[in-house]
């Protein structure tokens, strides 16, 4: 048996076959329950011509439905394509015919979606098609579809599909915040050491496969997932939850509320909730702070955050509001896996600092990591367990995977950051999105992070905008909370307080609501058209 993340699944299955494992709305799985139907699909797939490192697409919403699916992808030594439930028709042609999908499991109410797109996608070729109320008849028939029930009523329950390997594909399609989505390339050892918790986090990785058997818990604990399972941090979250034989709850609502998440919680007895930044949890601190609030969460041990760094002001909030509740929040990417936990202490450095591994630095242009102290500013990197590159993209491989001078591989994702004596790494933000104002580099997130901390400001997103003296301007696009109405004059005192005047918005936009995509990321595109499509700015005090 090698590192394979189906055979490691069916180990822990096999230690507590009748725990419960999955509960998805209606629907609850115990480890056998989700084992033999993830058997089904593999099973189907097969018969339906899905060879080994095939890819097969999910298009759905959170249900119990999309982890049987990925397990019996898995099962069946195909790799997962994760399609956005939010695209169009044109992105979800570009996803399709990029990933090579031969099948897509998806909703029914995206099935006039997928006729459309399906022209462009020529390796595409089946079509299961999962229940969601939606009366989409004619374009089902159009797609030459199979119900997802039926088709696994037809297929064995037996684990006999495979034998498996540790070179077995995981893929992860990431859209980031600028450019088109690009497929990063795991082999499935890796990505369990790497971002699955290699046996559990606070242990030592197992050595064998068998040695998970040993791991898994003898007191489950019982974590309410909110990341959509398109997303690499919900998957990941999920299946470290697996691995150690706990109990994923999913949050399945199609519109995220705070009150109903913390409701879900109580109802399950939850120990622990997982959020994506604030986009998600400034939503439980508003919550836990209404008049009449009022939820039993006492079996409530931690809230984590993954994919998205939580602000001062929301972890402060919520930790007011649960006394004795553990707020974390740990940083990773899907190049990266787990890189490292946010450190609460402010440094003078910009930026949230991390604790990080052994196999995390930071590399200066040359390749050479960075004197540990000197305040350097390099590129965040990975070596070990990282992926094989990108899908069909030898340039962004080549450029985001290097060999450094002593012939060690890293991934270096494109994340700027420092790295202090102590080891600790300060993360200065995504050079894509960096603004260059009067010949300072400013990066988004550090002022994004300060203005949420004003008591007017819901969300925040800032970028840079053309401007003829300093190249490029801050705009900052706030959300503001409630009723209130947050001046620039007003916002640019409160941040002067933290950050050095050239960090300092120039121009402010109001608006309703910022987009940002279902894990939490905002959208610098739609930003900076705001910004560019407005009024004169002010002038920084």
């Amino acid at each position: 048996m090698e590192f394979n993340l189906a055979d490691l699944f069916e180990i822990v299955v096999d230690q507590v076959p009748d725990r419960l494992a999955l509960v998805a709305g209606p629907a609850r799985r115990t480890y056998r329950e989700l084992d033999e139907r993830a058997n089904r699909v593999a099973h189907h797939l097969v018969a339906a011509g899905v060879t080994p490192g095939d890819h097969v697409a999910v298009l759905s919403w959170n249900r119990a439905e999309w982890l049987e699916t990925e397990l019996g992808i898995y099962k069946a030594r195909a790799a997962v394509v994760n399609l956005n439930y939010r695209y169009v028709a044109a992105e979800l042609a570009y996803l399709l015919e990029n990933s090579d999908s031969v099948a897509v499991v998806a909703e029914a109410s995206f099935a006039p979606m997928l006729v459309e797109a399906r022209a462009a996608a020529p390796a595409l070729r089946h079509v299961v098609i999962l229940d969601d109320g939606a009366d989409e008849r004619s374009a089902v028939a159009a797609l030459g579809a199979v119900d997802y029930e039926s088709a696994l009523a037809d297929a064995r329950p037996a684990r006999d599909v495979g034998p498996r390997s540790a070179d077995d594909p995981y893929l992860l399609y990431t859209g980031g915040t600028t450019g088109s989505p690009k497929g990063v390339m795991w082999r499935a050892e890796d990505i369990f050491f790497a971002a699955l918790g290699g046996g559990g986090f606070g242990q030592p990785p197992i050595a064998t496969p068998g040695e998970l058997a040993s791991r898994v818990a003898a007191d489950p604990t019982i974590g309410v997932v909110n990341a959509p399972m398109m997303h690499g941090g919900g998957q990941w979250v999920t299946f470290i939850s697996f691995y150690g034989g706990n109990t994923s709850v999913l949050n399945c609502d199609h519109h995220y509320d705070g009150a109903a998440v913390l409701r879900l919680a109580e109802a399950e007895h939850a120990t622990s909730i997982m959020v994506v930044g604030d986009a998600m949890a400034r939503p439980l601190a508003d919550a836990l702070a209404a008049p009449d609030a009022c939820y039993d969460l006492s079996a409530l041990a931690g809230i984590g955050s993954g994919g998205a760094i939580l602000s001062k002001a929301v972890k402060e909030e919520l930790r007011a509001r649960l006394p004795g509740v553990l707020v974390t929040d740990s940083f990773g990417a899907s190049e990266t896996g787990a890189a490292g936990t946010v450190l609460d202490f402010d440094r003078p450095a910009a930026g949230p600092s991390f604790t990080i591994r052994d196999w995390v630095t930071v590399l200066d242009d040359a390749g050479r990591p960075v004197t540990p102290g000197s305040g350097q500013v390099g590129h965040l990197a990975r070596r070990g367990h990282i992926p094989l590159g990108y899908y069909k993209d030898v340039a962004k491989t080549a450029a985001t995977f290097v060999t450094d001078p002593d012939g060690v591989r890293w991934v270096v994702p494109g994340d700027s950051a420092t790295i202090e004596a102590d080891g600790t790494l300060h993360l200065l933000g995504r050079g894509s999105v960096c603004i260059n104002t009067g010949g300072e580099k400013v990066y988004p997130e550090e002022v994004e992070a300060t203005l949420k901390a004003h008591p007017d400001v819901f969300d925040a997103v800032v970028v840079g905008v053309p401007d003829e003296r300093l190249v490029e301007r801050i705009a900052a696009i706030v959300t503001p909370r409630g009723d209130t109405q947050p001046s620039l004059d007003a916002l640019q005192t409160f941040c002067r307080a933290t950050l050095a005047g050239y960090k300092v918005p120039r121009q402010l936009e109001l608006t309703d609501e910022i987009p940002r995509t279902p894990v939490g990321k905002p959208d610098y595109r739609w930003a900076k058209r705001v910004a560019e499509h407005t009024t004169a700015p002010v002038p920084s005090p």
